[in-house]
């Protein structure tokens, strides 16, 4: 990931954070076949290896895990976004010399991939999984609600991973290499927005400024 100095984030606490928060994440491996990528959640173990270890599964039917992976396979965790409109600059009224950019937040980590189709281990990971995202609803959904026989055959239609990280790149690209008072406008531009998505990079955007 291009990464200039001004937008790298190297802080494993804010690294863990983005990685955590990103419902989504992407599963890249490189094949023999070409390139393979899988939309997936991934929990992440900070507490296993240098940069953390990340688990999931796919769907047995997906051909993903049957490929041989090419070196290092790439988790992709994108966080929060938006479109950045020049006509939020105030060098635009100065100059004129300014185009549209977008700003973003996102956290690639690489490291070997393994699959595997232990029953445990599956359960194991469904299990973390469930608790994670379900642990804000007020009745919160388990694992163990539903008959036991019926997640044994659900295990069975899926593939575990486990990607130990041995690189991490982040990049928050909020707008700090433009003037304070470009900065100001871009954070005033985004809150006034009605995408709430928008309104969390105009906070981050605000976070940069002096005012």
């Amino acid at each position: 990931m291009y990464t200039p100095p001004a937008f790298r984030e190297d802080d494993p606490a804010a690294l863990a954070a983005i990685m955590r928060e990103a419902g989504l994440s992407t599963l890249v491996t490189a094949t023999e076949e070409g390139l393979v990528a899988t939309p997936l959640p991934l929990i992440l173990d900070a507490n296993e290896g240098e940069f953390g270890t990340l688990y999931g599964h796919v769907a047995k039917a997906n051909h993903q895990w049957k490929l041989a992976p090419v070196g290092e396979a790439l988790a992709i965790f994108p966080g929060a976004d938006a479109y950045i409109t020049p006509s939020w600059y105030a060098t635009k009224r100065e100059h004129g010399k300014v185009v549209p950019t977008w700003n973003y937040v996102a956290v690639h980590a690489h490291g070997p991939v393994e699959f595997f189709e232990d029953a445990e281990r599956l359960r194991d990971i469904v299990t973390r999984l469930t608790l994670r995202h379900e642990a804000a609803r007020a009745d919160p959904w388990a694992v163990t609600d539903a008959p036991e026989r019926f997640i044994d055959a659900q295990l069975r239609g899926i593939v575990g991973l486990r990607l130990p990280i041995t690189r991490l790149f982040g990049k928050r690209k909020m707008s700090q290499n433009r003037p304070e008072a470009d900065r100001v406008g871009v954070a005033e531009g985004l809150g006034a927005s009605e995408r709430e998505g928008d309104r969390a990079v105009g906070a981050m955007v605000a976070g940069n400024t002096s005012s």
